[in-house]
């Protein structure tokens, strides 16, 4: 039997992209939107879902179970982007960045957990990023709750694996989405202390993702991910340097690392 896949922000970018590569490869298909009505284009179901609606997360997964009985494998795909200096930053948009990178999954694990167990198999894969490795200045919140994804994974992979569940992340780099159109931006503010480094910083961060790789370079690592028997903790998928950014973090002195990235952003 066809193993059913649950793909949260499965209406665009690397979600989408996931959902169509696995819909081809024969797996059943469930994504998701918080408005899957104005979606005319996918070619497998979406429900309604918001991650930061815990009452919308527990009818989408009771409706999946209903329809096809389990849920073998879950997708944290749902984010948004936010930029901008931290003093700056108004707080409600750091809480709803959180709310959707952060405890949005971790609601959605929450939700399926007890399925899963009831199963004795399932595999959670949250999209973090390879962000979330490191402190990036104007990326400060984003770089922080997918960061703080990665750590609730390697927890959570010891709590359940008696249970035969298994929980892996897979940080991506820039890829050519609309995460820059959807992500909050801190306006330049003009005569701001900021104003001249963060405006030079949002050109660079936009450039990156707008020559970024193609999304299905994510959809082939995740299908060969599911493949695996043991699934790594981690996965990094990008262009060679960012992930190479992640070794530099390990090896380097810190200050010697800082020096890199200002120099890199044109601190």
């Amino acid at each position: 039997m066809s193993k059913v896949v649950l793909i949260t922000g499965g209406s665009s970018g690397i979600g989408k992209s996931i959902g169509e590569f696995l819909h081809k490869k024969g797996f059943i298909i469930y994504g998701t939107s918080r408005n899957p009505e104005l979606v005319l284009d996918s070619i497998f179901p979406l429900v309604t879902l918001d991650v930061r609606n815990v009452d919308s997360i527990h009818l989408a997964v009771a409706k999946i179970i209903q329809e096809k009985g389990k849920i073998d494998i879950v997708i944290n795909n749902a984010g948004i982007g936010i930029t901008g200096p931290l003093e700056e930053i108004p707080m409600k948009e750091i809480k709803n960045n959180f709310e959707t990178n952060f405890f949005g999954p971790i609601a959605v694990i929450q939700s399926v957990l007890p399925q899963m167990r009831a199963q004795n198999s399932g595999l959670i894969i949250n999209i973090t990023s390879i962000a979330g490795y490191m402190g990036l200045p104007y990326r400060s919140v984003y770089s922080a709750s997918k960061g703080a994804l990665e750590l609730i994974t390697e927890a959570l992979r010891m709590e359940v694996k008696s249970f035969g569940i298994q929980i892996t992340n897979v940080a991506p780099g820039d890829f050519a989405t609309n995460i820059a159109a959807g992500r909050f931006h801190a306006p330049v503010v003009q005569g701001s202390d900021y104003e001249l480094t963060y405006g030079t910083v949002l050109r660079t961060m936009d450039d990156h993702v707008n020559s970024g790789s193609n999304p299905n370079e994510m959809a082939e690592a995740v299908f060969q991910i599911i493949q695996e028997k043991n699934p790594k903790i981690h996965y990094k998928v990008g262009a060679f340097m960012q992930k190479f950014s992640i070794v530099l973090k390990r090896i380097l002195p810190d200050n010697i690392y800082e020096k890199l990235l200002m120099k890199h952003y044109k601190l």
